[in-house]
């Protein structure tokens, strides 16, 4: 097992998600496309050919081995996300929600079958960097592309005022994706072998998780029981409040606020900076 926990399988959850996000969208008026997003600059119309631009660029890169766009000189990895994931939504704008909602429905089928060939416990096509350096699994790159559609659709819901998508089987694998940049967020405190963390999310979309201590870097426990270097920290939060927390739909001290945390300071200031997205 990795630092990243068990495998975690989200592939037959992607047409239950996009089927819930062509729905909203084919509800929308021409006012509600135009409504300002959580996504500085962005209305919906932008934020769904971004989704659009997402899933263009992975059958592309995955299925087709185009690179795509390439660095510019000394651009860092936020940069050329920020820069070209800015280029394709301002093109986009020439397309009509009519279109962008057919080539989503069109492509999304091309995209679970590209899900279906991969083998999860291979290296990741796109290494997962907000979850630590060097490789990640393919499930936890696929896992992240998931978080990454059902969090914008979110995020359309949020400014449109249409909250759903919220099925415990949608959400806790967002969770359970999110939770595993704990071993990252944590790499700065060293505590002794078998330390852990515990984060608790309460509700049927939630679940309890260990971040454990060994041998100098943290790691995602697996399914054993209470870790045996005993919880140095527990931190309870509402499921809300947790995706918005790994993707900045908060502050990390909004977070604190909301949550209920015991136990070494020094662990959970760094547990609830936990970041699960390319910042």
């Amino acid at each position: 097992m990795t630092i990243f926990g068990p495998v975690l399988d989200v592939r037959p959850l992607f047409r239950q998600e996009r089927q819930e996000l062509l729905a909203l969208l084919r509800s929308l008026s021409a006012a509600d496309w135009a409504r300002e997003t959580v996504c500085p600059g962005w209305d919906v119309h932008d934020v769904v050919g971004h989704v659009l631009n997402d899933y263009l660029r992975r059958i592309s890169g995955s299925r087709d081995g185009f690179a795509g766009a390439t660095f510019a000189n000394d651009e860092t990895l936020p940069g050329y996300l920020a820069r070209t994931n800015d280029e394709f939504v301002r093109a986009a704008r020439q397309c009509s929600p009519e279109l962008m909602i057919g080539l989503l429905a069109h492509l999304g089928p091309e995209l679970d079958r590209l899900w279906g060939t991969f083998d999860l416990t291979a290296p990741a096509a796109l290494d997962v960097s907000w979850a630590g350096p060097g490789p990640s699994p393919a499930w936890l790159d696929i896992a992240r592309d998931y978080t990454e559609f059902w969090v914008h659709q979110q995020q359309i819901r949020d400014a449109v005022g249409r909250p759903g998508a919220d099925q415990p089987e949608l959400v806790h694998p967002v969770l359970d994706t999110f939770v595993r940049a704990l071993p990252h967020a944590l790499r700065e405190v060293a505590r002794p072998h078998g330390t852990a963390v515990r984060v608790v999310v309460p509700g049927p979309s939630g679940g309890t998780w260990h971040a454990v201590s060994d041998d100098g870097r943290w790691r995602m426990a697996g399914d054993e029981a209470e870790p045996v270097g005993g919880t140095a920290a527990t931190i309870t939060m509402r499921p809300d409040d947790l995706w918005r927390l790994a993707t900045r739909g908060i502050t990390v001290a909004e977070a604190r606020r909301r949550a209920d945390a015991q136990g070494d300071h020094a662990l959970i200031d760094a547990a609830t900076a936990l970041l699960a997205i390319v910042a």
